[in-house]
Formats: structure tokens, sequence, C-alpha cells
């Protein structure tokens, strides 16, 4: 006999629960709402699920991004009916592009409701559209025992979609009748014998998953690998380019495969690449600055390209990429299409650590010396034209955050850059250094939405001290993600970059119309942030020179709680003063070009 009331409600929650927490999950992130309660008590009854409530649906949607990106595994996001669904929809798009494994679990009134005007009803079926990897509507069957074993094996399902390469959010749409509180407030064994009826009856071992199942890594073949590695050998003008990805392991791969090749590598902050205790010889960490030289681009003409991860932040990179269209580009990525501007000439679909790792064991070293030293050259005569600049610049300047932080972060510490010019400035400024950094930023969909939720969910997964730094409108968006941070007594630095508007546009065509462009673009608030951080109980702290900086860093980094160090600028002479800084990297790497 199937349950009726609530006994089918926490039959399908409680059994749902358990078998995620058998695969892994360990953390789930709730809104309060009343048709998702069954989830809600069975989520909160588990004792190997940790939960964070959240009373804003779209900072929970974030900070459970920001916990499974941590993690690298999954984790649960749950709301009640109707618009709250809606709120996770731009977390799930980051989690998408981004390849974060996120489980969306929403909850919903039953079919015979839908399209009558019940209250809080709206079409959650396949709400996500394409950006979920798997949506189903879980529409249980009668029997106990069918149901025991449809709910586990979704489940089973769920995981296995959203961890499956490329990784990304799975959504499991959950209508729930009346009554929506258990019988018992305080336990179910009637349901709990069920549950262990259900595995005796099935043969399953106790605590084991329900459905079992193997993870592999995409390889290539033995005949695809020697025939890249043989088609290498006498291409002495090869560079290597990372973009970002989140295996911690694929620095120490990468830099074999470079130092096998003798190929310079242009490494986004985001790949990993760029700090570490890893062979960084051939590392350019300057190349933003010094691809902005028309010259020294036509000069540096490559041969090959190997691409790693997702699409560099850099646009003078990009701009690089495109205008040798001609070169030999290899994209190696396990399931995606990361060229937006269609110049690679080979898709290699397999996981770029085991590719960098086999390939270094398969090539042979034939890339001209020459080839790599006039790239370390430019490399280091730019990052030393950046250098000199910034050291000369008393002012507050927005890029040279990114510097000083290179140089005052702990060991281990997470840097998180929020979008716009944040994670650009990172990519320009942040140098080469021997200390680990773990660096991260919502650069699937590259929204200024959800920024300080993330961030603070993966400064909650790891132990390491986390500083995000973030633009004054981004920030604005995401306010209530300061909550979580109030709530859970969250470590974290917030850097705040505060230009009284959208900084980036100022850069863009649209400042050619002045007679629109602050209305329009540049957007200028007015905003006193300090309010803000009172309501949530957050100190804050207003930064006024560069002498202060590092003191209040320290502080900041080596006190619990969260604290926001605000950074004000002007949105001109931040412009004036990039230009000036990629103006002395050109000058600088111009007898380069010339030899």
């Amino acid at each position: 006999m199937m349950p009726h009331g609530p006994q089918r409600n926490y039959a399908i929650s409680d059994s749902l629960v358990d078998e995620l927490a058998r695969l892994g999950l360990s953390h789930a992130c709730l809104s309060p709402g009343s048709r998702s309660t069954p989830l809600v008590l069975s989520l909160a009854r588990h004792e190997g699920i940790k939960t964070w409530v959240h009373l804003d649906e779209r900072s929970a949607a974030f900070f459970a991004l920001g916990l499974a990106r941590a993690l690298g595994r999954p984790v649960a996001v749950v709301c009640t009916s109707g618009t709250a669904a809606a709120n996770f929809f731009p977390a799930v798009v980051e989690a998408y592009h981004a390849r974060v494994p996120l489980l969306v679990l929403t909850a919903d009134r039953p079919a015979e409701v839908w399209g009558w005007g019940a209250n809080q009803t709206i079409d959650q079926t396949r709400i996500y559209g394409s950006h979920a990897k798997w949506s189903v509507n879980l529409s249980p069957p009668d029997a106990l025992a069918d149901l025991l074993r449809y709910v586990r094996a979704t489940g089973c399902r769920a995981v296995a979609t959203a961890i499956q390469a490329p990784a990304g959010p799975v959504h499991i749409n959950i209508p729930f009748g009346e009554p929506l509180v258990p019988e018992q407030a305080t336990g179910n064994s009637e349901l709990g014998a069920s549950f262990a009826g259900i595995e005796t009856l099935e043969g399953r071992p106790t605590g084991k998953p329900y459905l079992g199942g193997v993870q592999g890594t995409r390889r290539l073949g033995g005949e695809e690998l020697r025939s890249l590695a043989q088609s290498l050998r006498g291409v002495k003008r090869g560079l290597i380019v990372c973009g970002a990805q989140e295996d911690l392991k694929f620095p120490v791969a990468v830099s074999s495969l470079a130092a096998r090749l003798g190929y310079p590598v242009l490494a986004d902050p985001l790949s990993q690449v760029r700090c570490g205790a890893h062979e960084r010889g051939l590392i350019m960490d300057g190349y933003d600055a010094f691809l902005r030289s028309e010259a020294l681009c036509r000069a540096f003409a490559p041969e090959v390209i190997l691409r790693f991860g997702s699409v560099p932040t850099s646009q003078a990179l990009l701009n690089f990429l495109r205008q040798h269209a001609s070169a030999r580009q290899v994209l190696i990525d396990d399931g995606g299409w990361p060229d937006p501007i269609h110049v690679a000439s080979e898709m290699l679909c397999a996981d770029a650590r085991a590719v960098a790792e086999e390939l270094a064991g398969a090539a042979e070293r034939e890339a001209d010396p020459e080839w790599a030293d006039r790239w370390r050259t430019a490399s280091e005569l730019a990052s030393r034209a950046v250098a000199a600049e910034l050291k000369n610049m008393g002012e507050l300047f927005e890029g040279k955050i990114f510097r000083e932080l290179a140089f005052l972060l702990p060991e281990k510490a997470a840097l998180f850059a929020g979008n716009s010019m944040p994670v650009r400035d990172m990519d320009t400024f942040f140098p080469s250094v021997s200390k680990q950094v773990r660096f991260a930023g919502n650069r699937g969909a590259s929204g200024i939405d959800g920024v300080l939720s993330t961030a603070l969910g993966f400064g909650a997964a790891i132990p390491e001290p986390l500083v995000l730094v973030v633009g004054d409108l981004s920030f604005y968006h995401d306010m209530n993600g300061l909550f979580a941070a109030k709530k859970n007594r969250l470590a974290a630095t917030v850097i705040l970059v505060n230009n009284d508007g959208g900084g980036i546009f100022s850069f863009l065509p649209q400042k050619r119309y002045p007679e629109y462009f602050e209305t329009y673009f540049g957007t200028p608030h007015g905003l006193a942030f300090e309010t803000a951080a009172g309501l949530y109980g957050v100190e804050f702290r207003q930064v006024k020179s560069w002498e202060e900086f590092p003191s209040l860093l320290s502080e900041s980094i080596g006190k619990p709680g969260t604290r926001i160090l605000e950074v004000r600028t002007d949105r001109e002479r931040n412009v004036e003063l990039h230009r000036r800084v990629w103006s002395a990297a050109a000058e600088a790497v111009d007898p380069v070009a010339k030899e």
C-alpha cells in the first residue's frame, strides 16, 4: 500500500535526502517556505548534512554555488513553490556555464492544481530550460516499493549527472500535497522500517547508494596521444594558454608539459597555474599588458597553441589568439567548446590534467630556446614597467590592489574576484609568486549578481582565509548576502572598490556619448555602504592610503568575522591610470618586438 498525506510526502523526502547523503551530499542551503516543509525537515533531521538557512533565495543559490565550487562536489539548494524557484535562475545559469555540480530541489504544489489559479503556483517544469543538465518532475508511482526504488534511483542519477564532465546543475521538482507536516514531529519509525525493508528486499548493502556507479576520467587513446606528440615534433614556436579551471593538481601537470616542450605559458590567475610552488620558469604573468603592443603581437607569431580550460579573461590575449588564427590551435576540454572567437583548429575532448600529464611523458623537447627567452624577456620588461608605475603611484588605484595583495596575502589564501573590472585587474596586476593562492570568480556567465554570496559560500567550505575584491554595483546587487556572514559568523575580508557607478563602461565605446553616458551607463548611485554594513553587523573601514592598507588587511584576515574595507576611487582617473600603465608596458617591450 502507498502511504497517504504526510506519510507519502516524507516517504519521498526522507528517502531522497537519505540517498543523497549516501552519495556524499553534506551541505544544503534552505530558504523559509511552507511547500518545502518535507524537504526542509528531512534535511534538518539528517545527521550527515549541514544546513545553511538564507532568507533570500537568490543569495541561497549563489551561496550553494560557492560551497559546491570550493568542495568540488554537489551541494543542494531548496526552496518553496512559485517565484522562489525563479530566484534560483541566475545561480543555475552560472553553475551551468562554470561547470559547478549544483542540486536544485524545488518544492511544488500537486499537479491537479496546476493551471487552476492556485496560490503560489507557477509552471516549474523545466523552469531552467537548457541551463540544467537534467530536469525531472518527480511524480512517484503508487506502490510503496516502487516509490522507494524510483526516488532513490532518481537521487543517484541526479548526483551522477551533476558531477559527470562537464559538471553542472540538476533540477528535481517535487510536488507535495497537504498536510505538509509529519504526523509525528520527532522521528518516523514506520517509514524508517519501510526503508529498511526495501533495502532487504533488494539486497542492497546498508549505507551504500541504491544505484552504484563509477565516474571515470576521459583520456586520449594511445594512438591519439602518440599522434599529438608526434605532430609537435619540430614545432619550435609553441605556446600554452591556460584559462579558468578548478583542478588544483593541474598546475604541476601543465608546468611539467611546458618544461618538456619548452613552450611559454600564458596563465590566467583563475587557471590556478600562475602562482604556487610548482615550476614557474615558463609562466608569463605580464601578457595582458605586453600583448597590447601591436608590434610585439606581430613579431611573436606562434606555430601552435595548446589551449586548456575556459576562455581567458584577458581581451588582449583573445585578440592575440584571433590575430593568429592561422596557427594550429588545439583546444583541450572535457566536454565543452570554449572558443567564442572560433579560431580553434582541433578539439580534444578529454580531461585537461590527464592530457598534460600523458603528453609530457610522450612529447620530445623541440622548442627553440630563443623563442621562450624572447617571451620571458617581454614578460619581465612589461612586469617591471607595471611595477614601477604602481610604486610611484601614491593615489588609490584599483589595479594596485591586486599587486599589493600578491605580497600581503597569507599562504594558501583564497582570492575571489568580482566581475567587470576586478577580475580583469587581477589578471593584469597579480604577478606570479611562489606562495600558493587559490583564485576564484563567477566566470561562467560573468554576471555581477550573486558575487558576495558565492564568495561567502566558497569561504565557508575551506579552512583558509578568504578575500573578496568586488565593485560597488556588484556589491549593491547582493547586499542580502551579508546576512549569511552575520548569521553564520563567517570569516571573510571584502575589499569594496567604490567608484560610484559602473567603472568598466568608462573603457567602452559608450563613453563617446557624454549626453547619455552618466545617466544610462555610468549610473552614479551615491550610496553610503557603511550603513548597509551596520544593518548586518559587519565591521566597515575605509582605506585612505596605501600606507594603512597592509595593516587593515592583516588585522582583518587575522580576526574572526567579516569586514569590509572600502577603497574609493574616481572612474575618470581610473581610466587614465590604466592607460598610463598599459602605455608604459608597451613602450618597455618595444625593443623586443624589433629584434
